[in-house]
């Protein structure tokens, strides 16, 4: 393997560990080290960090929130209702 590629592996961690779970990349980059580019897209949806996975994430990550505070919403409802006519 090039010297530019071992350095590129021992620069960026997370494309190393990519490399070990997917081993015929290292094949890949041998034969033709100008697939680096390549190799960054496959690392970046693996690692889910494409602009379409983050906004999927961000969206169920609010979904969450609106969610929880139905759930308080519903909870306080129910507290204040109970404590209202035993007054």
């Amino acid at each position: 393997m090039r010297a530019e590629i071992q350095q590129l592996l021992v620069d960026r961690p997370e494309i190393r560990q990519f490399i070990r779970q997917h081993p015929n990349w290292y094949r890949r980059l041998s034969r033709d080290p100008s697939i680096v580019s390549q190799l960054e897209k496959e690392v970046n949806q693996f690692y889910g960090r494409t602009l379409p996975q983050r906004v999927e994430k961000m969206q169920n990550s609010l979904g969450l929130v609106m969610m929880m505070m139905e759930m308080l919403k519903m909870g306080q409802a129910t507290v204040s209702g109970v404590q209202g006519p035993g007054q």
